[in-house]
């Protein structure tokens, strides 16, 4: 088990340099830069045709050190973050990428985190349930709340949920944090205040990837209920409940921790909108804006982040995975 999970571990640096690389030059494929970019907002904001000559853009690069060749700007860019610590500079927010990361990134995995055990605590029972009671009221209608979930868009029900509360309650359900606590500094009760405000975007947030994992649990489990193994051991007398968690619960498990690798960066991925609805301060707006406007650097640096969720995602599916099922091991060829 440790060789095993020794190895997923040293698979992560190879796959983050490959990443990496994919990162930076996605974000240098659309034409211009953040200087073209901040020229063509400040000719839209002025008025009579104002036009900027070669020497002031090349002056702007120079300034933002956008006029390298790109493997320059990349080798510079990844020996900054692995020697000092450095994500860059965003020059939209004026300010360095990491203090934008380190302010936006805690609240993204509070959301986050949260809505994933919410999608699991909810997902486990009722999927088993469905599978234990096929075709009953409670399978049907679980069921009919699934594929509901499934359907309707997360920043759909977070609009539906803002206008409601607003209109009918006189109370609003966006951001974080109540209205004296926004700027405050943390404390006990400011911890209590998120908590009062987190439950809305984790519901949201969590309900898509609740419904999918529903089906995915009750599929496995019904096709492990009627296996031979399960009748030979209802046969020697064991009681059902000691039955389904000891022997197909476990074995249907596995295809349900395999999907902690897509739905940690799922949950991460749909909290853009839902955030821009519920205006939460996340990662997904800034995310947005950088990438609107060509800041690179901020850009790669969240998408950095988010991939390295990504890979913990997995590297976390396949240690649970080789713990519930002994069988599944990696084998170097």
């Amino acid at each position: 088990m440790a060789k095993y999970v020794l190895k997923r571990l040293l698979l992560v640096i190879p796959t983050m340099y490959i990443i990496s690389i994919l990162v930076f030059v996605t974000i240098q494929l659309p034409p211009g830069d953040y200087v073209t970019v901040m020229l063509e907002n400040m000719r839209n904001q002025q008025t009579g045709g104002t036009t900027w000559t070669p020497e002031f853009e090349e002056a702007m690069r120079e300034r933002y050190g956008l006029n390298e060749p790109v493997y320059v700007q990349y080798y510079k860019w990844v020996e900054n973050i692995v020697v000092h610590g450095d994500f860059g500079y965003s020059f939209y927010y004026n300010v360095s990428s990491e203090q934008m990361i380190t302010d936006r990134m805690g609240m993204t995995l509070a959301v986050s985190l949260s809505s994933f055990v919410f999608t699991w605590m909810i997902a486990l029972p009722i999927g088993v349930l469905s599978a234990v009671r096929q075709y009953s009221f409670a399978d049907y209608f679980f069921s009919f709340i699934g594929f509901l979930g499934l359907a309707t868009p997360g920043f759909l029900i977070a609009l539906v949920l803002v206008f409601i509360s607003f209109k009918y309650g006189g109370i609003s359900v966006t951001g974080l944090f109540s209205d004296e606590y926004e700027q405050a500094p943390w404390s006990f009760a400011k911890v209590i205040d998120l908590l009062k405000h987190l439950w809305i975007p984790m519901i949201i947030i969590g309900i898509s990837g609740t419904a999918g994992l529903i089906r995915v649990m009750r599929a496995n489990l019904l096709d492990e209920l009627h296996k031979p193994y399960v009748e030979a051991a209802r046969a020697k007398g064991l009681p059902e409940w000691k039955l389904l968690i000891k022997y197909p619960l476990r074995q249907a498990m596995n295809p349900f921790v395999s999907t902690l690798g897509w739905v940690l960066p799922g949950l991460i991925a749909g909290e853009a909108i839902i955030s821009i609805v519920l205006n939460l301060p996340t990662s997904g707006p800034i995310l947005l804006q950088a990438l609107k406007q060509q800041d690179m650097f901020l850009a790669a640096g969240f998408l950095m982040l988010l991939s390295l969720l990504t890979i913990t995602g997995m590297l976390l599916s396949d240690i649970l995975l080789a713990w519930l099922d002994p069988r599944i091991r990696f084998e170097s060829k």
